[in-house]
């Protein structure tokens, strides 16, 4: 197959568009479901699963599985399972999974895709494939069940032969933002290959979709004693406040304006993916971030604000589900 009829750079907007508008569209697509925009199917292939989300988060991979004390990747337990390297990703995500024509193989079909993302100026982050990715199924699942979840049965179709697993991460820099993309190729129980193509376009958040206020802040730390704070943001893996922050960095410096006596602890926290003492370190210069703008920008006495990192040890919910990862990662305000 033709590398045009993958990906074509398009000189005038910098952006990748199918060659052919016809292209090889099966009938039996699922309903509302396309091409993503940016990068189009193998030729012969159907989409059997479609997910857009306008802004989340993903987890890249950039790295294989850790042995830990000297055991085989596919001998860790679920629990325990943790990649070498990982890339924390926020923008809007296209997930579709294609099933391939029979025939095809999977090296066929991810030679096509490596090829065609180099030539269109991809950089090739990471590529793992056959007994390198984990026995037994260990890599799809910890990928679309744990990191990235896939809904209902859909991460099932990527299960299949240790053999015939192929996976990579790309990246593609644009002034205008940077494009990821996640490939994972598998010959499936039925001995279709199957395709999950996820794209990242990293852009930043939507804001004032969430309001926050004075009052509300201070109901809740009377209730409670402590209140998770809405509208603090952070670059991934970054302490360095977002000027969208502002709104709600306002609002706490009202709080303590309003109660003279107040006294609070400012308590980062991170979700659970990722190394332990990373996490703590990241979660303590987020919260010195929010006190040191506080205390330089909005005149908050420093003697009433106490800075803590606490990492992923005390999650609202679990860390198993994209949604849940995302509660975790906060900054909250306790009543000292």
């Amino acid at each position: 197959m033709s590398i045009k009829n993958i990906l074509i750079l398009c000189l005038l907007t910098g952006l990748f568009m199918p060659v052919n508008s016809t292209f090889a569209k099966g009938k039996s697509d699922t309903k509302s479901s396309k091409d993503h925009a940016l990068i189009s199917r193998f030729n012969g292939s159907i989409i059997r699963h479609y997910e857009v989300k306008a802004f989340d988060e993903y987890i890249l991979p950039l790295g294989k599985f850790v042995e830990k004390d000297g055991k085989k990747p596919w001998k860790i337990t679920k629990s325990k399972r943790e990649l070498s390297k990982i890339k924390k990703l926020e923008g809007k995500i296209t997930r579709i999974q294609y099933k391939a024509p029979e025939g095809r193989s999977t090296f066929e079909i991810f030679s096509n895709y490596k090829l065609a993302l180099k030539n269109a100026g991809f950089e090739i982050l990471f590529i793992a494939m056959g007994k390198e990715l984990g026995r037994y199924n260990v890599w799809p699942d910890h990928l679309y069940s744990i990191l990235n979840p896939l809904v209902g049965n859909t991460k099932f179709e990527l299960n299949g032969e240790d053999a015939y697993q192929r996976y990579l991460s790309a990246k593609l820099s644009r002034p205008e933002g940077d494009i990821y993309v996640s490939l994972n190729i598998s010959l499936g129980w039925n001995k279709w290959p199957v395709i999950q193509l996820d794209v990242i376009e990293v852009k930043p958040m939507e804001t004032d979709l969430v309001k926050i206020s004075m009052d509300a802040l201070a109901k809740e730390i009377d209730k409670t004693g402590h209140v998770a704070v809405d509208g603090i943001y952070f670059d991934t893996n970054k302490a360095e406040l977002k000027p969208e922050s502002d709104f709600a960095l306002n609002e706490i410096a009202k709080l303590l304006q309003h109660n003279p006596r107040l006294k609070l602890y400012v308590v980062g926290h991170t979700d659970s993916v990722g190394d332990l003492n990373y996490n703590r370190k990241l979660s303590q210069n987020r919260a010195d971030s929010v006190v040191k703008k506080l205390v330089s920008d909005y005149g908050v006495d420093i003697t009433r604000l106490k800075a803590f990192g606490v990492g992923p040890l005390v999650p609202e919910v679990s860390n198993n589900t994209e949604d849940g990862r995302k509660k975790n990662r906060r900054v909250e305000l306790v009543e000292q």
